[in-house]
């Protein structure tokens, strides 16, 4: 091939979650648009997509206490709950969507009800999680969730957690059964093929070097072909970069403005995953707990039932690693290549501030696996060392910017997209909810970079995900009705409509 650049419409970089569900909208939105694909590795969704580099939680905060927090006058905000429950029903709207369209096949591949469950211990943990539960009761979207502190009740949840507890220790636990387990690497395999068959062009074995502007406004990707041993070069109109850690790396490369001052954390997961089948029989739910103190978000302890390869698989963790690397798959150099000298202080300062997040990761690090089963038998009292083994899951690295309110060197912990003044390229940062947001997060991208096709596109979108642009709270009968039929849809009705059945019930 020659080096004369290749043009096409649209770059995607990374065959992850984001890129395929970007992918998978613009096609719909736009199919006479050629859209190129390039992955470094051999296949889609092996990076933070597959399925044991994530919890596979489908994020809605039905079960994850960060999302809730306590005022200073007592009273509990449910507001970050509220908005991330609200983005997930935009994914399950667009998965059914593609579903009833025959344009992906079988949810049960990458969608299991499983009840979500949270967790708690010590009497001022068990007024916090009871106030939690009155005040998201009150909501739609969280209505069928159900408290309890009576033991009894909890060995029936949860009995693999309440076998061999203490009798005089105060715990208590909320459960609601329309949680959802989900295999992300499983969804983006389903969704890049569908893109295949419409036409996308697809590029595995392919590593971005650059990305450059040039004189027309376009952008050139010098890409490797790492079998072939070529250096290829395609430009586009557009260009995403979803390369999940690596993603940092591409945009800097880019030398948008919105680039600069912006660095990167790295900080790796492991879990422990049980081996006897006996003990995995025991427990179906994802229970999640409070995370200690001094521990980041990402680090919240849960213990998850998860389906993977049509098997039940029970993991508990996770525990926080650290290589330097921005990628399972990465370099040594990641870190301390992404040092640049618009992000030094910016980065410098951060270390600063979170000396104590800097102290845990080293504890982490430092762990025997002894010390991780004593963490473990907070959830599970009698386990047995011989029961459990280490895994790594995969890497995450957390955003470091200047802000407002937090001020320089401030640590994100969400999910961020990067894109250039005239909407011509943006990248994805970030971790959590990540995936479980991946239909509202482009769908922001797509109103910040094609604001002028937004209107013709409108109909359209609300055909796929019919509460884009509106609050299902304030519209329970809505809810209702999506709810109901995304769940028909995706293979979830019974859960589901148990959930349904609970909102009649509250609104008589």
């Amino acid at each position: 091939m020659s080096n004369l650049p290749r043009e096409t419409d649209v770059i995607l970089i990374g065959a992850g979650v984001m890129s395929a569900t970007l992918g998978s909208l613009m096609k719909e939105l736009a199919p006479d648009w050629e859209i190129t694909v390039f992955e470094k590795l051999d296949k889609a969704g092996e990076e933070s997509s597959n399925v044991w580099n994530n919890a596979g939680t489908g994020h809605s905060a039905l079960c994850e206490l960060n999302y809730t927090s306590e005022k200073p006058d007592g009273s509990i905000d449910i507001s970050k709950a509220i908005k991330i429950n609200e983005q997930f029903q935009l994914s399950r709207q667009f998965w059914s969507y593609l579903v009833n369209s025959s344009l992906i096949r079988n949810p049960q591949d990458f969608i299991t009800p499983l009840p979500h469950m949270s967790l708690v211990q010590g009497v001022e943990n068990i007024t916090f999680l009871r106030k939690r539960f009155e005040a998201l009761s009150n909501n739609p979207l969280f209505q069928g969730m159900e408290f309890s502190d009576e033991r009894e009740k909890l060995k029936d949840w949860i009995p693999l957690i309440m076998e061999g507890r203490s009798l005089d220790e105060p715990i208590a636990a909320t459960k609601i059964d329309s949680g959802t387990d989900v295999n992300f690497g499983a969804l983006t395999g389903a969704l890049f093929d569908h893109l295949k068959r419409e036409n996308v062009e697809l590029n595995y074995k392919h590593s971005v070097e650059d990305i450059k502007r040039t004189s027309d406004g376009k952008w050139e990707v010098k890409v490797h072909d790492i079998d072939g041993g070529k250096i290829e070069y395609h430009t586009a109109k557009f260009v995403f970069v979803g390369g999940g850690g690596g993603s940092l790396t591409l945009l800097q490369k880019t030398g948008i403005p919105e680039s600069k001052h912006i660095g990167g954390f790295p900080v790796s997961g492991l879990f422990m995953v049980c081996n006897n089948p006996d003990v995995i029989e025991q427990h179906n739910a994802k229970v999640y707990g409070k995370a200690k103190v001094g521990a980041p978000p990402m680090s919240v302890p849960h213990l998850d039932t998860r389906k993977i390869d049509n098997e039940n698989s029970l993991l508990f963790g996770p525990f926080a690693g650290f290589t330097p690397k921005f990628l399972k798959t990465g370099s040594m150099f990641d870190l301390i290549n992404s040092v640049k000298p618009d992000n030094l202080l910016t980065m410098m300062t951060a270390g600063v501030k979170n000396a104590s997040l800097t102290k845990y990761l080293i504890q982490q690090v430092l762990s025997s696996k002894e010390q991780r089963m004593e963490e473990l038998r907070e959830f599970i009292p009698e386990a047995k060392r011989e029961d459990w083994d280490l895994v790594v899951a995969g890497q995450r690295v957390q955003v470091i910017k200047d802000t407002e309110a937090g001020g320089k060197g401030t640590l994100q912990f969400g999910t961020e997209v990067v894109s250039a003044s005239d909407g011509s390229i943006a990248a994805l940062l970030g971790a959590s909810p990540g995936a479980s947001t991946a239909v509202h997060v482009m769908l922001e991208l797509l109103e910040k970079c094609f604001p002028k096709q937004m209107e013709k596109w409108e109909p359209k979108i609300k055909e796929m995900v019919p509460s884009h642009g509106v609050s299902l709270t304030e519209n329970p009968e809505l809810f209702k009705e999506i709810h109901t039929s995304t769940a028909k849809t995706l293979g979830l009705s019974e859960k589901e409509l148990v959930h349904s059945t609970s909102l009649d019930v509250e609104k008589n």
